[in-house]
């Protein structure tokens, strides 16, 4: 069996590349005209350029299900435009810190990923405009990131998150509330399975979990911002209650998140050893390893009457502005690409298995979980994403799991969890 491997020990011998890079690319010692393709897609134009020739680019992205069919990608980017794409990897968590650090030495990446809104405001002026790639009037409405009217970030994709679960262990027509799900976890556990999985990882810890009460607010962006000054707190909202009684269950009847990786929690429910777990459709790739003998879909986490699925852009694109001109133009040579050739378009579909939001990318065949994503989404039933748009940048990692963390190893309250989430909030809002 082939293991996804999540926690990798490259970034180290990465960085140490990029130090000795100029520009993380390779360049020539003299002038030269160069002969690029425009990003109107439509010509080429012949420039003079003072600027030496870009050999190379480096991708660094935080999607980790992707990053063996990236590499393939860039050795095919390379055999057709005899460019070379170096991807840096990473293990997820820390993804952002080392984006920062790396931007901030001007050791920064030429392409790199980050969430649309409160990562992509806090990472503003390393932006560069994309406005005129070919592609971009095709992509599906509200999808693209805009700054000042002008697109700064293509979006991977749109994904959607909820309980991931096992239909010959578990019927969804019977665990729409709270207390269903709760009484699902005890019959599961009882009959020897694990009802229901967290893992380790930021995200998968507490980012994803913790964005369906917010979702359910009915102004969300509002809360947020009463909830950092102290106007409202999450021990007096309801739909915080629920979710604190649901994590309560999660914690006495299921197997500790702290000791199960994304691998184990991936590999436990392809087997049969985990009921459900709460994941995206970006989860089904991890399960090509395994000979999955059962159907699988996904429901929302039932807190609050919630019937819906988180449903957003989880990243896009971007390019480094502070780089050269002609590495900048490279960026964007490799992003049109991407979009518009019969290549790219096939690894966006085939092998990242993403749901197309670009026109003129079309995905033959949805896997299960991606097609309850369309499904959800076609029949309107999609709560937002706050934790991208409105929650304070690096909240996550930095303020939030070391709350999950103490949450998962004592005997600490639900009321007692939501109040440090909440300080969270308020101090993280404060430093920001």
């Amino acid at each position: 069996m082939r293991m996804k491997k999540m926690f990798r020990i490259l970034l180290t011998s990465a960085f140490i590349t990029a130090l000795m890079l100029t520009g993380c690319g390779k360049t020539t010692d003299v002038d030269k005209t160069e002969t690029s393709g425009t990003t109107s897609g439509t010509k080429e134009t012949t420039q003079t350029s003072s600027e030496p020739a870009v050999t190379k680019i480096v991708i660094f992205q935080s999607k980790v299900e992707i990053v063996d069919q990236l590499k393939a990608l860039a050795a095919e980017y390379q055999k057709e435009k005899g460019i070379e794409v170096e991807v840096w990897e990473t293990t997820g968590d820390d993804y952002l810190q080392q984006l920062k650090i790396r931007l901030g030495n001007n050791q920064g990446p030429t392409l790199f990923s980050l969430a649309p809104g409160s990562e992509s405001e806090d990472l503003k002026a390393y932006l560069a405009d994309l406005s005129d790639l070919s592609f971009v009037s095709g992509i599906a409405e509200n999808m693209a990131d805009e700054k000042d009217g002008k697109v700064v970030g293509i979006p991977y994709t749109v994904e959607g998150f909820g309980v991931v679960y096992n239909k010959n262990l578990i019927d969804a027509s019977k665990v729409t509330t709270a207390d269903e799900f709760i009484s699902m976890l005890k019959e599961q556990q009882g009959a020897g399975v694990n009802g229901f999985s967290l893992s380790q990882e930021s995200y998968f810890l507490i980012g994803h979990i913790l964005n369906t009460p917010f979702a359910l607010q009915e102004d969300p962006k509002t809360f947020v911002e009463q909830l950092i000054v102290g106007e409202v707190t999450m021990q007096e909202t309801e739909e915080f209650i629920e979710f604190a009684k649901v994590m309560e269950a999660v914690r006495e009847y299921t197997n500790n998140p702290l000791e199960v990786t994304y691998d184990k929690e991936t590999g436990d429910f392809a087997t049969g050893k985990s009921a459900s777990i709460h994941q995206g459709n970006w989860a089904y790739g991890m399960f090509a390893d395994y000979d999955v003998d059962f159907e699988m879909a996904m429901m929302p986490l039932p807190i609050s009457g919630n019937d819906s699925l988180a449903v957003s852009v989880p990243a896009g694109w971007y390019v480094n502005s502070q780089v050269s001109e002609a590495e900048i133009q490279a960026g964007k040579d490799f992003l049109e690409w991407l979009y518009t050739s019969e290549t790219g378009k096939r690894y966006i579909t085939e092998e990242f298995g993403f749901i197309p939001v670009v026109e003129g990318i079309e995905s033959s065949e949805l896997d299960p979980l991606s097609q309850a994503v369309n499904e959800f989404t076609a029949a309107g039933k999609t709560i937002p994403w706050p934790m991208n748009s409105y929650w304070p940048a690096g909240i996550v990692d930095v303020y939030l799991v070391p709350v999950a963390q103490e949450f998962f190893t004592t005997e600490m309250t639900g009321e007692e969890f939501l109040v440090k989430l909440t300080e969270a909030f308020v101090q993280a809002g404060q430093n920001q």
